[in-house]
């Protein structure tokens, strides 16, 4: 009997089992790759108007893709070699991975440098050409497997023509160098010295004219790795997104032993030119102070952060927390150390303090799964950009733009990168700021607000009520904290519901004040209670409450039921007018399935855990192998967790509702799963989100891969259930919550003053009822009568969803033979300087 055959009987036994008809057989569609590409962990509030700073403009295209090419020969006759230098990150593995299975898809060999550019300059050993299986396992790991190294060999010219002669001699024309801007400075001096090296290698006799006219031009691409998030012309760097994890897990150990004994601990965490991670830390954990390089304190800073410590003691809180960045400095350039704030605090305050240098801890550890995930992406559109090179064609930095890979000039990111340091030294510390980019100082402006601003004495007389609906995800306590507060600062009474819409037509409502709130940022779930419950069989008694409480607006913060819920009270304003108030929904779910925004609160919580267990799931596997594990996620009939986990664990396969699966493309995964077991990589992994298909369940799923892997593997499966709605909320969710709770109540106010009309509020217009969600780089307020025309009710989905582009990469580094659209790429960018001052925010 035939292999065929014998698969048609396993399969007729199974169908029979699970009660199954052919008619459910179904197309599968594969989805076309476009390489605008969207971000998860941008912490930035943008705004929808043009960068004050920075405008990336005077778009020129790389290469013409007019025409539909072969991605899969591509590279046929070309040679690529990735290296990592300068100091390390947590996600360069990430990209270096997906550097090696990308160009090896599309023909070309790839080598590894090892060891960094010292490796270019000393050659023999330390430029081994990679294969597909080299670079297995490596996604999870911290660090850099292929080394890195400070050379100062490569600063002189004789350690370029070494490093020249070595890429020469195997045929290496184009180079990925993953690194800093010192790093990245380098490989372009290489490159634009490379017709002149090569000059001198032949008259040295070192290669030959015809090696030399084969290697007649160098391509140069840069992907930046750095901790510090201090690269100009980027949003994030790898690895910052998993310093701050780092950061964060030892902020929230320090907050219970300081809670324990009323102490007052000084952080000193990473950032020698660059406030960013300080910056986003004192967000993160509630700081009551920061010290960054870019906006030194006033004078006589001393008084105030001696105030503001003793009034968060007088509020009732038992510690204090401050962040020191490593280069902070006064207005007149003088290091202020951790020491010297203990110090401070001591002798001022006498207050028992504590202070704890984080150090290299921070670029250590697993990293973070939008760092993996960061990584991969610039890792295959560094490999397209070097392949698609010309002689004519600049050295270029692949850039996350929000929701866009792009190119950018290395040089000038490397310079406008220089100009900041210039100008902190210079004590231009309102261009520094400035330079940084709108992002940054939109952070600034938040933190201040939130740390430094003293609630008002006098009233606006409006009455603001928060409310979480449908089930818990991490990061909406920080959005509450950040609303109850932002809204105190504007005058406003707060109220809390507890219970979701339930508890307001019960009257569960209750004012909070500025402590309600203290120390909720880093605990997960929902302090105020939530239900899935809609409002409709409610509005007479939510009517009843609104009235009672004299409610003159209300901020939901959940996930699709508070879209929908917002929705029928919307219907309710016909007949109910105490419903004619305005309403913002702030999207918060970890199933991410909320019509207009690309993100939810919650969801980088959920991916993170997903991911860690997959990881330990696979290491569990290297120890027996030849083992495949079937793991389901949640998000309902949404694919966005299962999908993203995929690209962050190294799945071999994920399914997903979106993208419907016949038998036989289970078929054809079982035997791509049996090709695998074949090589050194004998394990597999496969995700399915909870509702990809009704019959092909995951025990379905388990039992054809067990019966079919029957002498070649055995199968494991794992439902992770609640886990992923729990656990403390990642850096990303604190600060994501923050942000959109202040940007929420800074709208309220505005629409509640434009719907005031004689002492009363009627508010029935569609812009007085809006979701605030994000849209590639910028918040948006978008009325939800507008989004109804945007979502599969049925499914609870949006209709579309940027994540599915990015699946075809997910099969090509999972070593499917699939065809890749490349007719639309990346453009090279430029950035050029405003002279003229921002807009005002």
């Amino acid at each position: 009997m035939s292999a065929t055959d014998d698969f048609d009987r396993i399969l007729i036994k199974l169908l029979i089992t699970v009660s199954i008809s052919a008619g459910l057989f179904i197309f599968f569609a594969v989805f076309q790759l476009k390489k605008k590409k969207p971000s998860f962990s941008d912490f930035d509030e943008v705004e929808t108007r043009p960068d004050p700073i920075y405008n990336q403009t005077d778009k020129t295209m790389l290469a013409s893709r007019s025409k539909h090419h072969d991605a899969q020969t591509m590279g046929t006759g070309k040679a690529i070699a990735v290296l990592t230098s300068g100091g390390d990150a947590q996600g360069m593995n990430a990209a270096v991975r997906a550097v090696v299975r990308v160009g090896i898809y599309t023909g070309a060999k790839v080598y590894f440098v090892h060891e960094g550019y010292q490796g270019l300059v000393d050659g023999g050993d330390n430029i081994k050409e990679a294969t597909w299986e080299s670079v297995s396992m490596m996604l999870q790991l911290g660090g850099t497997v292929i080394g890195s190294a400070r050379c100062q060999d490569f600063r002189g010219r004789e350690g370029r023509l070494k490093a020249a002669c070595n890429l020469v001699k195997k045929g290496i024309t184009n180079l990925c160098v993953i690194g800093g801007d010192g790093s990245l400075t380098g490989a372009d001096t290489f490159r634009t010295e490379w017709s002149n090296l090569l000059a001198d290698l032949v008259k040295a006799g070192r290669i030959t004219a015809d090696e030399s006219k084969k290697s007649s031009h160098l391509n140069i691409v840069g992907l930046v790795g750095s901790i510090d998030n201090d690269f100009c012309g980027t949003d994030m760097t790898i690895g910052t997104d998993s310093a701050l994890h780092r950061i964060m897990e030892i902020v929230d150990a320090i907050t219970t032993t300081a809670q324990s004994h009323q102490r007052t601990f000084v952080l000193e965490v990473m950032g020698r030119h660059c406030g960013y991670l300080a910056l986003i830390t004192a967000l993160a954990c509630g700081a009551d102070w920061v010290f960054i390089p870019e906006s030194p304190p006033e004078e006589n800073w001393e008084e105030h952060l001696c105030r503001r410590l003793s009034e968060t003691r007088g509020r009732g809180s038992r510690l204090n927390i401050i962040i020191v960045a490593e280069g902070a400095i006064d207005l007149n350039g003088k290091p202020i150390t951790s020491d010297l704030v203990k110090d401070l605090v001591v002798k001022r305050l006498g207050y028992d303090t504590r202070v704890t240098v984080l150090g290299h801890v921070q670029r250590g550890g697993t990293p973070s799964a939008f760092d993996r995930i960061l990584g991969s992406r610039m890792g295959v559109e560094a490999v397209m950009a070097l392949l698609e090179g010309t002689p004519d064609t600049p050295a270029c930095v692949v850039s996350l733009s929000g929701n866009q890979a792009i190119r950018l000039p290395l040089m000038e990111c490397v310079q406008v990168t220089k100009d900041v340091t210039q100008a902190m030294t210079e004590k231009r510390f309102d261009e520094a700021l400035k330079l940084r980019g709108r992002s940054f100082e939109n952070n600034w402006k938040v933190y201040r607000t939130l740390a430094h601003v003293r609630p008002t004495a006098t009233k606006s007389g409006y009455n603001l009520a928060i409310l979480n609906v449908g089930a818990p995800a991490a990061g909406m306590n920080a959005a509450v904290r950040s609303t109850v507060r932002i809204g105190i600062i504007q005058g406003h009474t707060m109220f809390a519901v507890h219970d979701g819409f339930e508890g307001l037509a019960k009257g569960q409502l209750e004012e909070i004040g500025w402590s309600g709130v203290g120390g909720w940022t880093g605990q997960g779930g929902s302090r105020l209670g939530t239900k899935r419950t809609l409002p409709k069989k409610y509005f007479e008694d939510i009517s009843n409450t609104i009235s009672n409480y004299n409610i003159h607006g209300l901020i939901i913060i959940g996930g699709f039921e508070a879209f929908t819920g917002s929705l029928e009270l919307m219907e309710g304003r016909c007949k109910y007018e105490e419903l004619c108030i305005p309403i913002v929904v702030i999207p918060a779910t970890v199933s991410n399935n909320v019509p207009g925004s690309d993100f939810s609160i919650g969801a980088d919580t959920a991916l993170n855990t997903i991911t860690v267990t997959c990881d330990r799931i696979k290491q569990s596997a290297a120890g027996t192998k030849r083992r495949v594990f079937i793991i389901e996620t949640m998000g309902g009939y949404c694919g966005y967790l299962a999908t993203m986990a995929g690209f962050a664990a190294g799945a071999d396969a994920a399914y997903i509702y979106e993208e419907q699966f016949s038998i036989h493309d289970l078929q054809i995964n079982v035997e791509h799963l049996t090709e695998k077991m074949k090589t050194t990589v004998k394990r597999g992994l496969i995700l399915r989100n909870e509702r990809c298909n009704d019959n092909y369940s995951t025990d379905f799923i388990f039992n054809l891969y067990s019966e079919e892997g029957k002498g070649v593997f055995d199968c494991r499966k794992n439902v992770l259930g609640h886990m992923q709605q729990g656990g403390t909320p990642t850096p990303f969710d604190r600060n994501f919550g923050t942000k959109m709770g202040a940007k929420a109540v800074l709208w309220m106010t505005g629409k509640v003053k434009e719907c005031s009309r004689h002492g009363r509020i009627f508010a029935n217009t569609p812009d007085s009822a809006c979701l605030l969600g994000m849209r590639k780089r910028s918040l948006v307020f978008q009325p939800l009568v507008e989004l109804k025309e945007q979502t599969d009710f049925e499914h609870r989905l949006p209709k579309e969803q940027w994540w599915l582009k990015l699946r075809p990469i997910l099969k090509i580094l999972a070593k499917y033979n699939i065809s890749l659209d490349t007719s639309e790429h990346a453009h090279m960018e430029h950035i050029t300087r405003k002279t003229s001052p921002p807009a005002h925010i």
